[in-house]
């Protein structure tokens, strides 16, 4: 659900102090002051750890007119990118905070004119923008634009207030019409080499969606995608200018103060292997239907929680903790920038196949950016998982607000001693613990972390 932009009214009517009249009342005409309406638009708070927003795009352009509801720009907070819908309806009368800047939550970023004829005079009340974009990210707005070739020039202008870098040609606009399109639509058009000047789109007002540019470059000459691509098989890393410094993003922003709010936290460590044959076995039996193991794994987790709810309690105070109602397992997932942990909610009740589903889907709006707050906030255990990149074995950091969070290594062929004295080959991985020891204490962690392997080495409950 798309978020509804936050406006306060400017009255434009200074209201003045009159003096009672000593004159009957009888005699005087009354005189209606009509006040014209000219709204702030403010940066909204898209979650609970957002202090600030970055401006991806803004879907309408000054002097546009505007419906309650209406998309109006597209936000990036700590964790996606947001559609903002308008909660009056007006003229888009200035943009304050341009794309590629960044804002203070609760700070304007625009102004909102109640009639056309009141665009002007909100021009003239645009205050300076409290932009907290650095210099260096100055400069690769400014690259981006020279690359397609725009004649970037800074004017002055006392109708449109502050200085401001403006272009002839949008970077994605025709004719001086601007093409909208999603974060990830434009990303990747430019993985792909695709001009979206000529791509049609078919989201909200037209808007340019993945599924658009993807059907585009299915159907544009060889050479447009090949040129994008490296003739060789191996990956290429992005270029890096070695020795420059470049400033966190808004996502890695969140992850350094999550992470230094995490070490307030005394934590301690649990480790365990498990026997994972039978579950490899089920795996290959299911994943044609579409199963993960990630679903798998998660679902293993969930019932295990059932039988060890302190595991799935949570301490936010220092002085109380809460044993949480639901049972949500957050997964850790690396995207392009950052880190983040989609969530899958009720996992003991869910059914694996529908779990699988709803996994693949909060992925792919995860790398698109476009989770919602409750997708990646509700979490109440964690799992994190390396063993698709062969770690055997690794710890991980505590979320803040969380009880656990569950490192998984590698599945990997080992040999064992059997009951009967004899040696033989087993699949096993390593699995660690960290914990809130304010709430969880060792027993609890082994007691669970039991639970878990029998489970897992008898997975017969998981497709129930």
């Amino acid at each position: 659900m798309s978020h509804l932009l936050q406006s306060t009214f400017i009255p434009t009517t200074p209201t003045t102090l009159r003096r009672r009249s000593v004159f009957p009342t009888a005699h005087l005409r009354r005189t209606h002051v009509v006040e014209s309406k000219i709204r702030e638009i403010f940066m909204p708070a898209l979650s609970s750890t957002m202090t600030e927003g970055k401006i991806i795009s803004w879907m309408k352009t000054e002097g546009d007119k505007l419906a309650k509801g209406e998309s109006v720009v597209v936000v990036e907070s700590d964790k996606a990118d947001m559609d903002v819908e308008s909660f009056y309806d007006g003229y888009l009368a200035s943009i304050i905070v341009p794309e590629g800047s960044s804002a203070p939550v609760g700070s304007p970023i625009a102004l909102l004119a109640e009639s056309e004829d009141e665009i002007s005079l909100a021009k003239s009340k645009t205050p300076t923008p409290t932009s907290t974009s650095t210099p260096a990210a100055a400069e690769a707005v400014t690259e981006e634009v020279s690359t397609v070739a725009a004649a970037v020039t800074v004017t002055s202008s006392s109708d449109t207030g502050p200085v401001k870098v403006v272009s002839s040609i949008h970077p994605a606009s025709e004719g001086g019409k601007r093409v909208v399109a999603s974060p990830y639509a434009k990303k990747l058009a430019k993985e792909l080499g695709l001009d979206l000047r000529g791509v049609v789109g078919s989201g909200p007002n037209g808007r340019i969606v993945a599924k658009d540019v993807e059907a585009a470059a299915g159907s544009a000459p060889i050479g447009v995608a090949a040129a994008a691509k490296p003739s060789g098989g191996a990956p290429v890393a992005p270029a890096v200018e070695l020795g420059t410094t470049v400033p966190f993003t808004t996502m890695q922003n969140a992850v350094s103060r999550n992470m230094v709010e995490s070490l307030a936290v005394p934590t301690f460590r649990v480790g365990y292997t498990i026997t994972t044959n039978a579950l490899d076995a089920l795996y290959k039996k299911v994943k044609s239907k579409g199963v993960t193991m990630t679903a798998l794994l998660a679902k293993a987790t969930a019932l295990a929680l059932v039988k060890h709810p302190v595991v799935n309690s949570s301490c936010r105070d220092g002085k109380s903790f809460t044993y949480n109602s639901s049972i949500n397992i957050a997964v850790a997932v690396a995207i392009d920038g950052g880190l983040i942990t989609p969530v899958l909610q009720d996992a003991d009740k869910v059914d694996l196949y529908s779990l699988s589903r709803k996994w693949k889907e909060l992925v792919d709006k995860a790398r698109a950016k476009q989770l919602q707050p409750h997708e990646y906030t509700t979490g109440t255990f964690t799992l994190s998982n390396l063993g698709m990149f062969g770690v055997d074995r690794f710890d991980a950091i505590l979320p803040p607000g969380t009880g656990a969070i569950m490192a998984v290594g590698a599945s990997q062929p080992t040999l064992v001693g059997t009951k009967d004295g004899q040696i033989g080959m087993k699949n096993q991985m390593q699995v660690n613990v960290t914990a809130d020891h304010r709430v969880i204490y060792g027993a609890d962690l082994a007691a669970f972390l039991q639970t878990l392997a029998q489970i897992i080495e008898d997975p017969k409950d998981l497709t129930l």
